[in-house]
């Protein structure tokens, strides 16, 4: 019977079926799609990302070398990843699917070392507990291209579902091969002999013990947090910045460590802490980085950053002759450029890094022993190597707030803040805006002397009610200004 009691009619239930196909929409964001669990990540939402990975792989690519499918901590990951692998191998694509929880970037390195047409990887990577998702890797061994995600969009809407003769699912390790790979990119004889001590965070991720097994093996001194598998995250999301960090940082001075190593949920993205305890945001570790690939290195190629990202890259990149390019949110689009230019480093604001001689792909697991083979060269602490780029480039802070908002509100403030009439925030004359992928005011603020240019970039995300404010200036007081500011500007 129908709500008030009457019959049900074919029309209703066609009405029906299409309110349910309306709720169950799929939308793809900067990294593949995500969903919150039993909501609108179920299986059956997996099984048509999965028909249109496998309708995009048949159409386009060389579909005999077969898929790559890992999974991470979360609940129902290893279950949605062999609904995945099955959708697959009824298309008669064979699949190689991991035997345990695996890091993103060992899927995308597997996709590139055996050749593959392409990799899955089931995970909301830093989201909440209650989120799952799915991650598309292209054949190259990173991040899918704006043009490749659009394709599978296409194949999506037309509800795409192949069925040929069936291929077969292979179980695999895809850990071993990836250890062995970034322990040869990095210099593990060097952080061997350091004498640096340092602690480790998985954040009950599927980094887990990886970075714990190379330490040991190696020699070098460590301490873990986090190793073990809970996917409630207990008390935080599994994202390494404050406050979800709080307890790397207590035991990075609790044990006497001279940095702290965290990877994110699928451990595509790395934070830190300095030996005295504080948070080295992203932003930091990509300018630490960047000069010692520079200096000590001296490997050729430019440089990648997103756009919400530390100008202090750019000073960086000038004063050694490099050009850098600016991309819209989202490692694909990083990606894209690796593949197009001769490209030494790209980075975003989230703590996704990576390198175009080991892949096109950022890599959480290969920047902490890339920060730790800084160190060892340098001889100096985390905290000492973000100082001395503070002194040398200028003081620069960097912040963010998370807007959980109505809709409509996240829509008037984007549309206020793109709208001709906004001369100032807060105190600071706005002097220019840019709209790349949000809008962002550049701001007629003190730099301290010859510290970061202050702006402030406003950006709606696409799939959820969320506004994230981002900021930069040359103290953290200014930035905090900055972003109370704009909250107010966004809320009133």
């Amino acid at each position: 019977m129908a709500p008030c009691g009457f019959p049900r009619t074919a029309n209703d239930q066609r009405l029906t079926t299409i309110f349910f196909i309306m709720v169950q929409e799929i939308k793809f964001g900067t990294d593949g799609w995500r969903g919150i669990i039993a909501d609108d990540f179920t299986f059956d939402n997996v099984r048509r990302v999965a028909g249109a990975i496998a309708s995009y792989v048949l159409k386009y690519e060389d579909w005999q070398h077969g898929v790559i499918v890992g999974y991470d901590t979360r609940f129902a990951s290893q279950r949605a990843a062999q609904v995945a692998a099955e959708v697959i191998a009824v298309a008669g694509i064979p699949v190689k699917l991991a035997n345990d929880y695996t890091p993103t970037p060992a899927v995308s390195y597997a996709v590139k070392a055996n050749g593959a047409a392409g990799g899955v990887m089931v995970t909301s990577s830093h989201n909440p507990w209650n989120w799952n998702g799915v991650k598309f890797k292209g054949k190259f061994g990173g991040s899918a291209t704006p043009a490749i995600m659009k394709r599978i969009e296409e194949e999506l809407r037309a509800g795409a579902m192949p069925q040929g003769s069936k291929a077969t699912i292979e179980e695999a390790d895809l850990k071993a091969p990836y250890i062995a790979a970034v322990c040869r990119f990095a210099d593990m004889d060097l952080i061997g002999k350091t004498k640096f001590k340092f602690a480790i965070d998985s954040m009950y991720g599927s980094g887990r013990e990886i970075l714990a097994g190379i330490f040991h093996k190696h020699g070098v001194q460590h301490v873990t947090i986090r190793q073990e598998v809970n996917p409630l995250f207990p008390d935080i999301n599994p994202e390494p910045i404050q406050p979800h960090i709080a307890l790397l940082q207590q035991t990075v001075v609790k044990e006497k460590c001279d940095a702290g190593l965290a990877t994110d949920g699928d451990a595509d993205r790395i934070g830190a802490v300095a030996e005295d305890g504080s948070f080295v945001d992203s932003h930091k570790i990509f300018c630490v980085l960047l000069r010692w690939l520079l200096v000590r290195k001296k490997w050729s190629g430019d440089v990648v950053r997103a756009f919400n990202t530390t100008r202090m890259l750019d000073r960086i990149a000038a004063k050694y002759g490099r050009k850098i390019y600016e991309t819209q949110i989202g490692f694909k689009y990083i990606a894209d450029l690796m593949m197009e230019h001769d490209i030494l480093i790209g980075g975003e604001e989230s703590g996704g890094i990576g390198y175009s001689r080991f892949l096109p792909e950022r890599d959480g697991v290969l920047n902490c022993l890339l920060l730790a083979n800084v160190m060892a060269e340098e001889g100096k602490p985390l905290g000492q190597l973000v100082a001395d780029l503070q002194r040398e480039f200028g003081p620069h802070y960097y912040g963010r707030r998370d807007l959980h908002i109505p809709e409509e509100m996240k829509q008037s403030a984007i549309q206020r803040a793109r709208a001709d009439g906004t001369q100032s925030l807060g105190r600071h004359r706005v002097v220019k805006k840019e709209n790349l992928d949000g809008i962002k005011f550049f701001l007629d603020a003190p730099t301290n002397g010859n510290g970061a240019e202050a702006w402030i970039l406003f950006r709606a995300s696409g799939t959820e009610p969320l506004l994230r404010l981002y900021a930069e200036a040359a103290s953290p007081e200014l930035v905090d200004e900055i972003l109370t500011a704009a909250e107010s500007f966004v809320r009133n």
